[in-house]
């Protein structure tokens, strides 16, 4: 199986060979369900909090004596029948939401992401990507002109989630340069995840021969 890359002109500059087992895997539809269902559980943080009648402060003093007064009893004003008073079966931020994934698994589903973008031709290798001047018109540049191959044109375009882009170490001044553009994120090999992969529409492959060694060692 073979694909073609590009440069950062946008001109073809070669081709690569992708695995079979990494890019010509079935669609499975429920494997990737279950697996951004729980990437997307585990990035959940609750927020709301309410207090029970034991964390409201005050409250110490039974309201009145228990009898003879002809008013039903209390023994304290921080009970949920208090207005003030602590919160019955109200929600609770200390709840885990979180669920886990097998490792295998999740490989498995970021293959299956893999295989159907590039089926859908929306995945574009490119030999390297570096921008050492820290512009956002040069990384405008490069999305405009890697745009101008045939069924890459919403490249530049679409305005939300248009591109991951994947390199294969940390460069800062790459990532500055492509900060302000709202519709491109960019990432490490190592940090792309089924749900973050899915969000976009183009998944933008830099530097792919080495790229496609740390997706290989995803299932050892």
């Amino acid at each position: 199986m073979k694909a073609t890359v590009y440069n950062q002109k946008g001109q073809e500059s070669g081709a690569v060979t992708l695995p079979e087992n990494i890019f010509g895997v079935k669609w499975n539809a429920d494997l990737v369900h279950q697996v951004l269902t729980a990437e997307m559980a585990n990035l959940r943080t609750p927020v709301a909090h309410t207090k029970g009648r034991g964390e409201v402060a005050g409250g110490g003093k039974k309201p009145w004596k228990q009898k003879g007064t002809g008013r039903a009893r209390h023994g304290s004003t921080r009970s949920p029948l208090w207005v003030g008073g602590g919160v019955t079966h109200g929600p609770r931020k200390d709840k885990d939401y979180s669920q886990k994934i097998n490792r295998k698994m999740k490989a498995k589903a970021l293959y299956t992401i893999l295989s159907e973008k590039l089926r859908k031709n929306e995945i574009i290798f490119v030999d390297t990507l570096e921008i050492s001047a820290r512009k956002t018109k040069e990384a405008t540049g490069v999305i405009k002109a890697l745009a101008g191959n045939t069924g890459f044109e919403t490249l530049a375009t679409k305005r939300k989630n248009a591109a991951l882009i994947a390199l294969e170490k940390k460069d800062r001044a790459t990532e500055q340069s492509f900060k302000n553009i709202s519709s491109v994120e960019v990432s490490e090999f190592r940090n792309i995840t089924p749900l973050a992969l899915s969000k976009s529409k183009f998944f933008v492959f830099a530097k792919p021969e080495e790229g496609i060694k740390f997706l290989e060692s995803k299932m050892k």
